[in-house]
């Protein structure tokens, strides 16, 4: 029997805090699909922790044990195990509210009568701040029509803060596969390509204005910390290329608009964290790769680079001279306290 959606659970030595994760997907019943990928852990018992769910709710979890391939190999993994009609992946030191997950089920189960499911269901995140226990909630109601079935054609202006973002989307499963999804190994930051390539290939979507989904972030090893972004820099400039290469926003606004606005204003998103952490960095090296993320931008697509660089957001990323810089990353840092989004 097929499941009315497949939850991907990457695990990578996370013994410390994967239980409570799974615990609050169990709560789905016998509808939903755990995948639990172990991604070679190899530090804790994450491994055998898998194994004991996959004992004990047999009908439900599935459980892959592969080499370490990243985040995004267990994405993938995910994806290719799947029997469900919709999935979602939920990283194992996050976690799903239970009663806001029965009302996602209720209305996923009524998507599967249709002769043509839903593409695309959007729910509300939160940040659970760990340094100060605080929380703040990223909703869509002032961009998507509630309860009903809508297109790229209904929706409204996005905040310069508010974008879609893994924790906010549940995508058909045949959709992405149809639309060749296969994110890169060994890469931090994947889950901006798991959002954004499968876009225009939504034709409809549904928002529920719920806190489903509950973000933990302030560890001091976690992927977005600032320090740990600056070391990883080059994966993120990885990324960013990658969904360069995506799409032709200009084909894409021509078609759906909204959508194209959209997608530009993402994709400048990255753009902008790109050249920061690059400046941040600051070594000359550092810098020559910020300048050669534009002028890759500028061989694919001179109207979006122009554009871009110059008449957006990421024109704060590109004021020049050394204080220049230095302005940049102090307007960065202070949008991060403001909006508090790593």
């Amino acid at each position: 029997m097929e499941k009315i959606i497949t939850f991907a659970v990457p695990c990578y030595n996370s013994a410390e805090y994967m239980d409570h994760c799974v615990e609050t997907l169990l709560a789905g019943g016998e509808d939903i699909e755990i995948v639990l990928v172990d991604d070679g852990s190899t530090k804790d018992d994450t491994p055998a922790i898998c194994d004991r769910y996959a004992e004990r709710y047999p009908g439900i979890v599935k459980v892959i044990h592969q080499p370490n391939g990243g985040h995004g190999e267990g994405v993938n993994q995910g994806l290719r195990n799947a029997s469900g009609l919709y999935y979602k992946v939920v990283d194992s030191d996050d976690w799903l509210d239970t009663q806001a997950l029965q009302k996602v089920l209720n209305q996923l189960r009524t998507f599967a009568k249709l002769p043509e499911p839903v593409d695309l269901l959007v729910c509300n995140y939160v940040y659970e701040h760990v340094e100060d226990n605080t929380q703040k909630v990223m909703r869509y109601t002032n961009v998507f029509p509630e309860e009903r079935v809508f297109t790229w054609k209904d929706i409204g202006r996005f905040r310069p803060s508010q974008y879609l973002l893994m924790h906010s989307v549940i995508y058909r499963t045949q959709l992405l596969r149809d639309c060749g999804l296969e994110l890169p190994k060994h890469t931090f930051y994947v889950d901006n390509i798991f959002v954004y390539q499968p876009l225009p290939f939504v034709k409809t979507l549904y928002y529920m204005d719920l806190d489903l989904y509950r973000y933990f972030i302030g560890r001091a090893d976690q992927s977005v910390n600032e320090q740990v972004m600056v070391k990883r820099v080059d994966q993120q400039v990885r990324v960013t290329r990658l969904m360069i290469e995506a799409h032709d926003l200009n084909r894409v606004r021509e078609k759906l608009p909204r959508l194209g606005r959209y997608m530009f204003n993402y994709l400048a998103m990255m753009m902008t964290i790109s050249s920061i952490f690059l400046i941040i960095d600051g070594s000359p090296e550092a810098l020559g790769k910020k300048t050669q993320l534009w002028e890759y931008l500028r061989t694919v697509d001179q109207r979006i680079y122009h554009k871009m660089k110059y008449r957006s957001l990421p024109a704060v990323s590109n004021i020049p001279g050394y204080q220049g810089r230095k302005l940049s990353v102090k307007l960065y840092r202070v949008a991060r306290r403001i909006y508090k989004f790593n």
